[in-house]
């Protein structure tokens, strides 16, 4: 009993004794391009990621932006206010997108003959990367857990198809039927070909 209580008050010692842990990341030194709607973004989008993680994404058309700032306040919470959406969406598209097309007709025209291509087209790009872990994991790291399994191209091509969640964290990846079953391929054989 002894041994006990001199545990419980040698680990309460060390508990007072012990510091809250503080990250501290470096300040931003870059702002979003002046123009309408900057002052959102540079309000809105800096109290979470950097301007880098914006200016790096894909050119897409202004439904993809629309969506990510979407994503950002259902999923992740960011206290963007509703009557802020449409005008940070429109400031994003003239600044990082493709200004005046719509996701439709930008699909459309995209010839989705090889991996990065497909990947593009559907916007895959905006939650993995090749090399670095984004939303969803790298396409390397998919490639690396499944480069000696030999039913990875099924299971990679029914994720892409089907979506799911619980392989690589909590974080749903939506699916993805309106990729042909060519295009799937082509996609699945560029992520696992990935080194």
């Amino acid at each position: 009993m002894k041994r006990i209580c001199l545990a419980i008050l040698f680990a309460g010692a060390f508990v007072s004794f012990a510091e809250p842990l503080k990250i501290e990341l470096p300040p931003e030194t870059s702002s979003f391009k002046f123009g309408p709607g900057s002052e959102i973004a540079n309000g809105q989008c800096l109290t979470c990621h950097s301007v880098e993680y914006v200016s790096t994404q894909p050119v897409m058309p202004r439904a993809f932006w629309a969506a990510s700032v979407k994503k950002m306040q259902e999923k992740y919470g960011a206290p963007v206010p509703a009557d802020q959406v449409d005008a940070l969406a429109d400031y994003l598209t003239q600044n990082y997108g493709t200004n005046g097309t719509t996701a439709t007709n930008m699909q459309s025209k995209l010839v989705a003959n090889d991996g990065p291509s497909v990947a593009m087209k559907y916007g895959c790009l905006s939650c993995h990367n090749v090399a670095t872990k984004i939303v969803g994991p790298a396409y390397k790291d998919i490639a690396d857990k499944y480069r000696t399994d030999a039913t990875a191209k099924a299971k990679v091509e029914e994720q892409i198809q089907k979506g799911g969640s619980g392989k690589w964290g909590p974080v749903l990846m939506p699916p993805f039927p309106q990729i042909t079953a060519a295009e799937t391929k082509l996609l699945t054989d560029w992520i696992l070909g990935q080194k």
